[in-house]
């Protein structure tokens, strides 16, 4: 099939203007099989004429709204998510214009199948449901020809790329070629979420093995079938795909995805500042949790500078969270002290303090050192657990990233009640089965004065006669506008401060209403104009620390709004013989 130029791709993108149909190089079954092209029965008659379809379709020509229903129809017979979940991606295969309206107009029915929780089982039955090849897949095989495979993709002005390396996917580990559902289901949000044009994304999957057993003994397993890649083979590799992305991709932004929290730290501190890039575990996951935790202060009417937090889990996602709580203490002018003494962290291991052995580098930075050990009477030769760390500590904020199910126990949440006047608590662990806990049963042990986010979604919660709204705190309210703003804005590296605008807001956009129901986000049906106004300041944000392009904010806004595609069908004519 005939690639389809960057000109002709923006002309798609954009409409004609005035309504006029756009020239199109492909005829017959090859339009039809042209997910970008393809309109299935919604060819007019004239275009059935002109591009020879007529015996290739049924006689009766539809609009994109009847389809959109049907296509609805079709989903919702289906009794079982997975099932869903491959639909979709047929359709997505097949007609993607149609796809993304489908998404864009049920955002909250079709998230779930789309992406967490209903994407983890995906991944994990990857080899088995795999029916279409979309993206890239590079192993260590090809370390020497990355630019040539790069120049294999489906387009080629690609503006944003999301990898991964599949060992940390969700809370379910390493499932190694399987993991390409998380770039897919990701880059599907950016467009439904934020409008970035399908043909200018790319789900890359490193496929640098797996130490998964189940997987490698498999026999329908279709991945790189070696043990996970380690040490200096696997930097090397890492840095020949980003020089690859660097020489073919000059213009796009890199999101890693889901690397285990060594190299996922490692990797973004060494290439944030070589290429505009991020890692969403990290970054996305932080501005959306402070985004909760600035909504809960809209309540409280308090400072950041004002709160304790107690982070249980401190891998990735807890240590980028505590990086930007750190810096919007900073920003509300804490002094270090204060802001030592503002957090604490428990693993594995327990307490996170100085000395503590083992102790890993990536952890360091939020160790509890001599003077905050005394300050809150703890041990240092004992293991502290979560009750102990409450009731010494005495958090306003429990944040959970932990992984394991059932972490935050009914001792623990009542100890925290006695402390907090509303406890702010957090169980972001996905999918639902890894949640540190219910919310029923955090609301039940905190006798219904808990604010409650969560990482998955759950129902509201009844307690004292009134209901309790959960809100989950999801990347995808973040993450689509920062990558948006980062493109609009023709960023060449992006900073955390970018997230924490971004975090401030989202808590903005919080009605009064749903913070008085207890919900710490806005719905996500929403999720178009939170990215649109996010982009907007994350573009402002590039600009005026200097990393971005220079133009006044009038033309930001316009820049954003023209940059959103609208999942809509344009007239076509055949192009002219040339």
């Amino acid at each position: 099939m005939m690639r389809p130029t960057s000109t002709l791709l923006e002309t798609l993108r954009t409409g004609a203007g005035g309504g006029a149909a756009i020239e199109v190089p492909f005829r017959g079954v090859e339009l039809l099989e042209h997910p970008l092209f393809n309109k299935d029965a919604a060819f007019s008659e004239e275009e059935r004429e002109a591009f020879g379809l007529h015996g290739l379709l049924p006689p009766r020509a539809v609009g994109i709204a009847q389809q959109v229903s049907l296509e609805l129809e079709h989903v919702r017979r289906k009794a079982d998510d997975l099932e869903k979940y491959i639909g979709l991606a047929a359709l997505q295969d097949r007609n993607e214009t149609l796809y993304y309206r489908l998404l864009v107009e049920n955002l909250e029915e079709l998230l779930p199948i789309v992406y967490t929780p209903v994407v983890g089982r995906a991944c994990q039955l990857f080899s088995h449901i795999y029916r279409r090849s979309r993206g890239l897949w590079l192993t260590p095989d090809d370390i020497g020809r990355i630019p040539e495979l790069l120049r294999n993709a489906r387009h080629e002005d690609v503006r944003l790329i999301v990898a991964t390396d599949n060992e940390r996917i969700l809370g379910l580990g390493d499932q190694g070629c399987g993991g390409m559902g998380i770039p897919i289901g990701k880059l599907a949000l950016y467009t439904a979420g934020a409008g970035i044009y399908p043909a200018l994304t790319l789900p890359i999957s490193l496929d640098v093995g797996t130490d998964n057993l189940e997987l490698l003994t498999d026999p329908p397993y279709i991945g790189y079938r070696r043990p996970r890649l380690r040490g200096a083979a696997y930097d090397e590799f890492v840095e020949a795909f980003v020089e690859g992305v660097l020489e073919v991709f000059p213009h796009a932004i890199l999101q890693w995805e889901d690397f285990k929290q060594h190299n996922a730290i490692r990797l973004l501190d060494r290439y944030r500042h070589r290429l505009p890039t991020f890692n969403d575990d990290i970054q996305g996951t932080s501005g959306v949790v402070m985004a909760g935790v600035l909504a809960a202060l809209r309540t409280l009417d308090q400072r950041v500078s004002d709160q304790r937090f107690v982070f249980l889990g401190a891998g990735a996602a807890g240590i980028g969270i505590a990086r930007l709580v750190r810096r919007a203490m900073e920003r509300d002018g804490a002094s270090d002290e204060t802001i030592r003494l503002a957090i604490a962290m428990l693993d594995s291991n327990g307490l996170v303090f100085e000395g503590r052995t083992p102790l890993d580098d990536d952890k360091r930075d939020f160790a509890l050192g001599p003077a905050a050990l005394a300050h809150f009477a703890f041990e240092p030769a004992a293991r502290h657990d979560l009750e102990t760390v409450i009731r010494q500590v005495k958090p306003t904020f429990l944040i959970g990233t932990s992984g394991t199910p059932g972490t935050f126990t009914e001792p623990a949440l009542r100890e925290m009640a006695k402390h907090a006047r509303v406890p702010v608590v957090m169980p972001l662990s996905n999918p639902t089965s890894k949640t540190e806990a219910t919310p029923a049963d955090i609301v039940e042990w905190t006798r219904g004065r808990a604010l409650v986010a969560t990482g998955s979604p759950f129902p509201p919660v009844e307690q004292g006669g009134r209901p309790h709204v959960i809100g989950q705190a999801n990347n995808v309210l973040v993450f689509p506008g920062v990558g948006l703003g980062a493109i609009v804005g023709e960023a060449h590296e992006i900073t955390d401060e970018m997230f924490l605008v971004a975090a401030r807001k989202l808590a903005s956009m919080v009605s009064e209403e749903r913070l008085a129901q207890g919900a710490l986000y806005p719905p996500v049906s929403e999720l178009r104009q939170i990215s649109r106004e996010i982009a907007v300041r994350v573009a402002c944000q590039a600009r005026d620390c200097g990393v971005g392009r220079l133009f006044p904010d009038e033309k930001i806004v316009a820049a954003v709004e023209a940059a959103m595609w609208w999942p809509d069908y344009v007239a076509y004519r055949p192009a002219e013989a040339r």
